[in-house]
């Protein structure tokens, strides 16, 4: 047994840490339990993760559980549900919608969204294991502060980093007759009503996300050790020059992972929260050999280096990165972002 003290980080270990929702999730978690007149400041980690119980991203449920409502497979309404979200988050509504709760109450990330169970066009509340038939996906929706056409934007960097050759989980939109336009990502810690472990970087290496800090090249180098393969190490690269080069600066600790397949070997997970983002103070939030603000090509090449990566390969990838990234405009239009947007956003890119 191992005691945790390493509480300047939480005080849980990085791996349960990861089945504790953050931002909107924590939100959801907060209201549901002021409603049933719970002090939160009498509310542990330990009370949130059997708050969660199986309703957890990743492999780990906690019992017994202390779940508020039984899942209920239900079909759900985006627009109904982004609404009250929107509402939720002003502070407008003194109870929370089941179908809100039970579908958005465990994922992390700032931004209000849900975890949905898909077969065809029909959506329904993703309960665990999902009916047969059934592919769970994540859905994000807008706050009030962000632009109307984010899920558009995240939704044309999906489909620019596929081209990069970044492994992606597949996407879409999921418009409704209102006008919506919502980004939807299928869930790589599910394979049909198998869980896998996920294990973000932060967390692994016990450092606090909301803190900008940490280098690309610790990634790297924890890629080397945990996944033992090159093909991982040249992955997280190519996100990195992927985030370079796109102005993607949000790229903080918790936005990249491990997951363990079934031959129990642990693997880059696929890439996620990949969009439009000028970061803390305009910076990247992880370093680029050591630069935040204007990392360049010898930035890049001084990571590859220290991650073993061969000149050649590296020139591989940022030519492969470079060559997608020159495409923005057709992923914009493909993804109906108006074209002021669309140069707005490309006026940002960096050519390595």
């Amino acid at each position: 047994l191992r005691e945790h003290r390493d509480l300047a980080f939480g005080p849980l270990f990085g791996l349960f840490d990861d089945s504790l929702p953050d931002g909107w999730g924590l939100l959801l978690m907060d209201r549901y339990l002021r409603s049933r007149q719970v002090a939160l400041e009498t509310v542990s980690p330990l009370d949130r993760l059997a708050f969660l119980g199986s309703r957890t991203m990743g492999a780990l449920s906690y019992y017994p559980p202390a779940d508020p409502e039984p899942m209920v497979v239900s079909s759900l309404d985006l627009h109904e549900l982004a609404k009250e979200a929107h509402r939720v988050m002003q502070g407008s509504v003194e109870e929370v919608l089941p179908q809100l709760l039970q579908s958005g109450g465990s994922p992390g990330g700032a931004r209000p969204k849900i975890l949905v169970g898909l077969k065809g066009d029909e959506l329904v509340t993703a309960p665990d294991p999902l009916p047969d038939g059934y592919q769970g996906w994540m859905i994000k929706f807008h706050a009030r502060e962000d632009a109307v056409d984010d899920g558009r934007i995240e939704y044309a960097y999906s489909q620019m980093a596929r081209a990069a050759g970044i492994q992606m989980p597949p996407t879409r939109l999921f418009c409704t007759r209102q006008g919506d336009a919502f980004f939807g990502v299928t869930r790589f810690d599910r394979t049909g009503s198998v869980r896998h472990h996920v294990h973000t970087f932060g967390n692994l290496i016990h450092a606090n996300f909301r803190v900008p800090g940490g280098d690309y090249s610790q990634l790297l180098r924890v890629a080397r050790i945990l996944a033992k393969n090159q093909g991982d190490v040249e992955a997280a690269f190519r996100i990195m020059v992927f985030n370079i080069a796109a102005h993607n600066r949000d790229d903080h600790v918790k936005n990249f992972a491990f997951r363990l397949e079934a031959d129990g070997e642990w693997q880059l997970a696929p890439a996620y929260d990949l969009t439009f983002s000028s970061g803390p103070g305009g910076e990247h939030t992880m370093t680029v050999g050591g630069e935040g603000r204007r990392p360049t090509l010898m930035h890049v090449k001084s990571v590859a280096d220290e991650a073993g990566i061969e000149p050649k390969r590296s020139a591989e990838i940022v030519a492969d990165v470079n060559d997608a990234v020159a495409k923005w405009p057709t992923f914009a239009v493909e993804a109906g972002l108006s074209p002021r947007r669309a140069k707005a956003i490309g006026q940002a890119f960096l050519v390595l």
